[in-house]
């Protein structure tokens, strides 16, 4: 390792030796005890490294040979990651806690998932994608089934260990074909071996790479186990699933298909855009029948995955700025949903029906009001920015000479826009029903109305993200 290599991986490499000092420190204190403090302690971590990262990095620098890519493409996904995983850890803290669920190994593990998705976004090679794929999988396998003693949570770890290993079997076996056919494993490489007359080894090694990528982002036919996973992990779990690996996923998924595939935009396209459809259509339509709130925002992350993807979808530039601003627009919304949906209880007992927010308005008007504006901003519904989130990819669809693919994102997002306002209407026009408590702590309190502050108070200028975003698919698509 050479001095450049180790400054350009300075930061994963300081998240590291923290999750293993913070490993060592909980081992030998007060184990459990400790919880508390580490949570805190790792979320000031991912907050000052998003902080570095965000105003230190500049231009595009490459390690290990070209293995490790740090460009304003990989920076934007950090931050995304580092202020998503930190806000989650903070808002999960109390309700970890009430319910002795709070481990010290549950900060650590999700410092280790960081590091997994903070290479995943800076890979330039097979290996390193391999490597970051599944450091960030061991760790999601092991706090998917953090509640040991629940049948359902277990089941989710199981289900998700099992179907990740397959969807890393498809991966490996098509960077096997991708090596075999291309002769590297480089990025660089791949690139230029698919020129010219494209080696049909070649095709197929990418179509099993995206289908083990499909499944990370859990975009239709490769979905099934995300509604389980969600409802059986424990909530704060499950909005670290909403969040983080979703936006450290789409990115791997462009780097692949820009840096790797570049060349051959025309053969990968129809195979995002079918991944596009078929995750818009099933997510709008499964969560149609769903009572539990949490099976619900699964399969409305499969419907947001398949807007990500129409971005993904138009080959372009703009098309991968338009992705970047719709992935940071949907974790601020996923933040705030998910704030709230980890203080819905009665009697102490958490609750995930949507009818227990039968007149909820009537009993907190101020944070109806914030999950009215988050919900509408979920659907669509101008002139919140979810809105602008949605026309920046229907636009990026149309750009690149796919309008049937925005089409049919018109079409997706009516149908989406009931369950939504389903639950807007439950708060406002529901029938009496026994109260539902929501007592939220000052974080998750804060977390919640500053997200739905920021989709009314976004649509000024999005808060900057459109010319961030641009610039980091600058330096990804040349």
């Amino acid at each position: 390792m050479t001095s450049a290599d180790f400054s350009i991986l300075l930061p994963e490499i300081l998240l590291a030796v923290f999750a293993m000092a913070a490993l060592l420190f909980g081992v030998y204190t007060g184990k459990d005890k400790t919880a508390p403090m580490l949570v805190w302690a790792t979320s000031a971590v991912f907050a000052l490294l998003a902080l570095w990262i965000g105003l230190a990095g500049e231009g595009t620098n490459a390690a290990y040979g070209g293995m490790f890519i740090d460009d304003g493409f990989a920076r934007f996904a950090k931050v995304v990651i580092l202020v998503s995983a930190a806000a989650v850890l903070l808002m999960s803290e109390t309700y970890m806690s009430r319910r002795d669920l709070l481990r010290f190994e549950y900060p650590i593990l999700v410092a280790l998932a960081a590091i997994g998705m903070m290479v995943m976004v800076s890979a330039g090679d097979l290996i390193a994608l391999y490597m970051g794929l599944e450091l960030q999988s061991l760790a999601l396998y092991v706090v998917a089934a953090l509640r040991r003693d629940s049948a359902k949570s277990t089941e989710a770890g199981l289900k998700y260990f099992v179907l990740g290993a397959l969807s890393s079997g498809l991966l490996l076996y098509g960077a096997s074909l991708t090596y075999g056919f291309a002769g590297t494993t480089e990025f660089a490489g791949i690139i230029q071996a698919a020129q010219g007359e494209i080696p049909l080894g070649l095709l197929f090694g990418l179509v099993f790479l995206f289908a083990g990528l499909a499944f990370k982002v859990s975009a239709a036919p490769f979905h099934m186990w995300t509604p389980d996973v969600y409802e059986g992990a424990p909530t704060p779990v499950t909005a670290f699933f909403a969040t983080a690996p979703k936006m450290a996923a789409m990115g791997l998924f462009a780097r692949l298909a820009h840096d790797a595939f570049g060349q051959i935009t025309a053969d990968w396209t129809q195979i995002v855009a079918f991944l596009s459809v078929a995750s818009m259509f099933l997510g709008a339509v499964a969560a149609i029948g769903q009572r539990d709130i949490k099976r619900l925002m699964a399969y409305s992350s499969i419907n947001h995955m398949g807007f990500a993807l129409m971005g993904l979808a138009a080959g372009t530039a703009f098309g991968v700025q338009a992705m970047l601003v719709y992935m940071a627009i949907y974790v601020t919304m996923n933040v705030g949903t998910f704030a709230f949906i980890l203080s819905m209880e009665r009697d102490g007992k958490a609750v995930t029906d949507i009818r227990a927010l039968n007149m909820f308005s009537k009993k907190e008007p101020l944070k109806a009001l914030a999950i009215l504006v988050l919900m509408f901003s979920m659907a669509g519904v101008p002139p919140l920015v979810g809105f602008f989130g949605k026309f920046y990819v229907l636009r990026a669809a149309v750009d690149g000479g796919m309008a049937w693919l925005a089409i049919a994102g018109v079409i997706a997002s009516v149908i989406g826009a009931f369950y939504y306002l389903r639950i807007v209407f439950y708060m406002y026009f529901g029938e009496e029903a026994d109260g539902m408590e929501a007592p939220m702590q000052p974080v998750a309190w804060g977390l919640l109305m500053a997200s739905a502050a920021a989709m009314v108070f976004g649509v000024i200028n999005l808060f900057g993200i459109e010319g961030v975003a641009a610039a980091a698919a600058a330096t990804l698509v040349n």
